[in-house]
């Protein structure tokens, strides 16, 4: 006879924590994320549904199987995951378990879910993130970001925090992790709808774009001077 663990029926879903990267489209029109383990060549969105990665038909999470999205229960152990090098640009996520789970003794394996909230960390230089841009790599199809400040934007291809929120939709919030232990929300409304924080994120980026530009067309017009 093999025991089974009670079902549960909670009143609320259960919520938890983990790491992504943030990924923008080939044609920049939509955005989500990518895992860092299991499942990290299938970018997902705010809300999205697990599939086998290992192509079986079976529904995850099965419990024979790793398949299904993973998450822990604790914040401090998603946000120790990114103190490794491999993930010290993925984004900590708080979301939303959704359907049929499993629960373990630090996180769940489960069916669907919610991203709520994205805590998008500082530039690799150490200065506060005004933007997510190309990070150099990515999956056929999608671009994966960075979190990057005005001044290490420059032509790269990125986004910001609030545009980002906004392509990808369905309520996310981005905040920006600050060193106090504040945070800064980009909120997911459209440009008129922004605080006084997220228009000075924005001016910051338009700034350092055109100072980029400023400094290409310097170089181009002294070089036909030259000649």
């Amino acid at each position: 006879m093999r025991l089974r663990l009670p079902e549960e029926r909670p009143t609320e879903p259960p919520t938890g924590f983990k790491i992504a990267h943030p990924v923008l489209s080939q044609d920049g029109a939509r955005a989500g994320f990518t895992g860092v383990s299991l499942g990290g060549a299938l970018p997902y969105g705010v809300v999205a549904d697990a599939s086998c990665v290992y192509g079986r038909r079976h529904r995850a999470p099965a419990r024979r199987c790793d398949c299904g999205f993973h998450c822990v229960h604790e914040r401090t152990a998603a946000e120790a995951l990114l103190c490794t090098a491999e993930h010290r640009e993925a984004v900590l996520l708080d979301i939303t378990v959704l359907g049929s789970y499993i629960r373990f003794e630090r996180g769940f394996r489960y069916a669907r879910q919610r991203v709520r909230t994205a805590t998008v960390g500082p530039c690799a230089c150490g200065a506060g993130a005004v933007a997510l841009a190309d990070a150099g790599w990515g999956r056929p199809g999608w671009r994966a970001l960075a979190a990057a400040c005005a001044g290490c934007v420059r032509g790269r291809t990125s986004v910001s925090l609030a545009a980002f929120a906004r392509l990808a939709g369905d309520g996310l919030r981005v905040v920006v992790a600050a060193s106090g232990g504040a945070a800064m929300s980009a909120g997911s409304g459209l440009s008129e709808g922004l605080g006084v924080p997220e228009l000075v994120a924005e001016a910051a980026l338009l700034q350092a774009r055109l100072d980029w530009f400023q400094s290409r067309l310097a170089r181009l017009e002294g070089g036909a001077a030259q000649q």
